[in-house]
């Protein structure tokens, strides 16, 4: 959707086609820190007004390990960058009213999409067809941006043999409710013996928390009680004196894993966001880095209608130079702050030393913050 908002402003003619309905869509809870690239793209493409009144600017990443040794790392002071609460289901119905405005509404509950004719030696334009409201229909266009996900069709439609993937799975979950009640006022990560966890904000009436679970675990092995308690158990003790619990609105367990597939484009097919990779969400990226493939991609195709291909034909490397800065960020945080099952005594000893030399170095703390709020474009 913010690829299309992008591309409207330009004036370049898109199709969005979206296997979920709107419902289904909106209902989703993910991910809600946004870099300060990713707020100033928001405001290029016309939709931050929202953002910029109820989004909650924050300046400092705190982590708590030791049960009582607290390091906060203000991103201000080491490299002159904010970061923003603001939830990317809010972020999804400003694009929707955005396009409700234009009559751009998408076309929902796209069922059996499959793309045709977008290898590079195929001539003719490139289709997609799908069956929507009963109908099966086909659509011809220039170019295909497979914006649908790890599940989703379009990375699938690449012959294996012309991709090449990278995946790590982790031994371990992260369980994650939403409360309406009032967030703790620090965004806090917490390496303790029982396992991560994690503090976080959506609005002033709005919490986001996880800990660390077992893949093996459901949602009914764990009830409101037996998460405050494991999560209030995680945290330093003026932390968990402070924290306001309540009822959960949503509660699911995400597996983690890290996973790229190379190269971003084969042809006419385009991939961005999930479709192209996962990172784990230990450093809040995996939203940051799809707006970062939408930021290329659309500059490409708006320089093809430009008469200019170079953006076209650097978009994977561009694109894929950021990706992995994020996935090796990514990968050092959540080996950093999460217990492994096989962790030894040596692992252990090894992890605190690593978050004590971060602790008394301006230097590390710098190189941590640079990351977490982000890389320029």
């Amino acid at each position: 959707m913010l690829l299309a908002q992008m591309l409207r402003q330009a004036g370049v003619d898109h199709l969005v086609v979206e296997r979920q309905s709107r419902q289904h869509v909106l209902s989703r809870i993910r991910a809600g820190v946004l870099e300060w690239g990713t707020v100033d793209t928001l405001r290029r493409a016309g939709v931050g007004e929202r953002m910029n009144t109820e989004g909650h600017v924050h300046e400092t990443i705190n982590i708590a390990w030791g049960g009582t040794e607290l390091l906060s790392v203000n991103t201000m002071e080491r490299v002159g960058r904010l970061m923003m609460a603001y939830g990317q289901t809010e972020i999804q119905k400003d694009l929707y009213a955005a396009a409700d405005a234009v009559d751009a509404e998408p076309i929902f509950e796209a069922d059996g999409v499959a793309l045709h004719n977008f290898h590079q030696h195929e001539s003719g334009p490139a289709s997609i067809s799908f069956l929507a409201n009963g109908v099966k229909d086909r659509i011809e266009c220039d170019f295909i941006a497979g914006c649908d996900g790890f599940h989703g069709v379009s990375r699938s439609s690449i012959p294996k043999e012309a991709r090449t993937e990278y995946e790590k799975l982790y031994p371990f979950g992260w369980l994650g409710i939403l409360s309406e009640t009032p967030p703790l006022p620090i965004l806090l990560y917490a390496n303790h013996e029982r396992g991560f966890a994690l503090c976080s904000m959506r609005n002033p009436l709005l919490s986001r928390y996880y800990v660390q679970c077992p893949l093996t675990d459901t949602i009914e092995d764990w009830s409101d009680d037996r998460f405050w308690t494991e999560l209030l158990a995680r945290l330093p003790p003026e932390q968990a004196g402070s924290l306001r619990t309540g009822p959960s609105i949503e509660k699911s367990i995400a597996p983690l894993r890290s996973f790229v597939s190379e190269p971003m484009r084969f042809g006419r097919l385009f991939l961005a966001g999930d479709a192209a990779h996962i990172v784990p969400p230990t450093g809040a990226k995996g939203l940051n880095l799809a707006v970062s493939d939408v930021h290329y991609l659309s500059s490409a195709l708006i320089g093809h209608y430009h008469g200019d291909d170079t953006g076209l034909d650097s978009y994977s490397s561009t694109a894929l130079a950021r990706v992995w800065g994020a996935v090796r960020f990514s990968w050092w945080l959540t080996t950093l702050l999460h217990r492994f099952p096989d962790q030894t005594a040596f692992d252990g000893r090894t992890q605190a030393q690593e978050l004590a030399h971060l602790a008394r170095s301006e230097r590390a703390q710098a190189a941590m913050a640079e990351q977490y709020v982000g890389l320029d474009y």
